[in-house]
């Protein structure tokens, strides 16, 4: 029996590529370069500013000296404050889903590895992510995914034992950490993954084209 779903945050509730794609096409245009395509930026919305800005300026930026990739960092965070949730919207199925786990009484979480500054001024704008009962964010502990021990402290908030939650994800990193904290994972294949991504070799239990396919998972009310 389930008796939790925890989620990860981007690619999986919210598809916050449109304002992180804008907020690196800021930064590009500001230091002299050319803006990205957004289908060229989408697989790597969940990588954070640093896989963002890396996409963006490729070896320049992973060469480039501390200060200068700090430097871009807070141009980039600073852009996408200014702009917050313009494009940002929760992927279909969502607000269903939330509610048919209610009505099942299966509790639900967000397990994120965005700061949570970032996160409670993206969660303003979606009353429905955040009234959940756990919402534990990149900076919540002292280590983050691919590491269990945040998504461990979701279930013990929930009050609710690891393996009987379902732990959804959009990366590599969501299925480690959910398999390492004895939790059934599962892949979000519509979320933020690349051509190159190998997913089966993730081992995630299992797949779903959709938020509302978690469904299959859970006993019917």
């Amino acid at each position: 029996m389930v008796a939790a779903v925890l989620f990860d945050l981007d690619g999986t509730l919210l598809d916050t590529a449109p304002d992180l794609g804008a907020a690196l096409n800021s930064v590009l245009q500001a230091n002299g370069r050319e803006p990205l395509a957004a289908e060229v930026m989408r697989p790597y919305a969940s990588h954070g500013s640093t896989g963002l800005l890396t996409l963006g300026f490729g070896h320049d930026f992973s060469h480039a000296a501390e200060k200068d990739k700090n430097r871009l960092r807070t141009q980039f965070l600073a852009a996408y404050e200014d702009n917050i949730c313009q494009g940002t919207c929760l992927f279909q199925g969502v607000s269903e889903l939330l509610r048919a786990l209610a009505e099942r009484n299966i509790a639900a979480g967000i397990v994120t590895n965005k700061p949570t500054h970032y996160t409670q001024l993206v969660l303003r704008y979606f009353p429905e992510l955040a009234q959940l009962p756990s919402i534990v964010c990149g900076d919540t502990l002292s280590v983050n995914k691919p590491n269990p021990e945040p998504i461990r402290l979701a279930a013990d908030q929930l009050h609710v034992a690891y393996h009987s939650c379902l732990y959804v994800g959009d990366a590599e990193r969501d299925i480690v950490a959910g398999r390492n904290a004895g939790m059934t994972t599962v892949l979000a294949e519509y979320g933020y993954l690349a051509e190159h991504d190998q997913t089966a070799e993730w081992l995630a239990d299992h797949s779903i084209a959709a938020p509302l396919d978690i469904l299959q998972f859970l006993a019917p009310k």
